[in-house]
């Protein structure tokens, strides 16, 4: 008996469900406007950031080759670890403007 009282009640339920979602079959699901105004947004803004990374890995390129040539200059032949870091560090952030036009959509210009 609770069995079918249970049948019962989800069959009851999924009809319920069933009848008050084809009412708004013809909407867009709520936040989907919001949605899009921030995927447009962040194609304005996504050029400017990838070129702002750019700019970041050229200046610490720099600065990174003239500590280098510095520590050099000054007796400390040992800079290996110096160089592979700063070549790293440059190497991300030019990989990661490419990584992000991926990950979100946005064709580099």
């Amino acid at each position: 008996m609770k069995v079918f009282h249970r049948l019962t009640l989800c069959a009851i339920l999924s009809l319920f469900f069933f009848l008050s979602g084809s009412e708004a079959y013809g909407q867009s699901p709520p936040g989907v406007t919001e949605f899009n105004e921030v995927e447009s947004d962040m194609e304005r803004i996504y050029v400017a950031l990838s070129q702002l990374s750019f700019v970041i890995g050229a200046v610490s390129g720099i600065l990174g080759g003239l500590r280098v040539y510095n520590n050099w200059q000054m007796g400390k032949h040992h800079i290996d670890i110096q160089v592979i870091s700063w070549f790293s560090a440059c190497l991300f952030l030019s990989i990661i403007g490419f990584f992000l036009s991926g990950l979100f959509g946005v064709p580099l210009t």
